[in-house]
């Protein structure tokens, strides 16, 4: 067993790319991914389970088709699955998403946003 903490900033040092979820815990069913977002992402649902956002640096818009919330660094939103959502983020925004594990990023759509799954830092 591992007796060292997780270090959030050392993770999020680790890469520099967009929009590419890296995992860097597991806990039961469920990962904690780190990304760094900036700009924006598709419209996507999960049909299959709720997804948190956590920000840890910066700030992030998530839209929904009637409205839209914002988000700050140690703000926290829950997505109910099923619902159509669009993150968004002016400049760099530094966030925690947990969701059970093999999740894709964009959902039930593939594009150039999609990112390889269970990568881990």
């Amino acid at each position: 067993m591992n007796h060292n903490p997780i270090n959030l900033s050392e993770k999020l040092s680790k890469f520099n790319q967009h929009w590419s979820p890296k995992v860097i815990a597991e806990m039961n069913d469920y990962q904690f991914k780190l990304v760094k977002i900036q700009g924006d992402f598709v419209w996507h649902q999960h049909q299959e389970t709720d997804e948190v956002f956590i920000v840890l640096d910066g700030e992030m818009v998530i839209a929904f088709r009637d409205g839209e919330v914002k988000l700050s660094a140690g703000e926290m939103y829950v997505i109910p699955k099923g619902v159509e959502h669009k993150p968004y983020a002016e400049k760099e925004c530094k966030i925690m998403i947990v969701e059970p594990r093999g999740v894709v990023n964009t959902g039930e759509i593939q594009n150039d946003r999609t990112a390889e799954n269970d990568v881990w830092i």
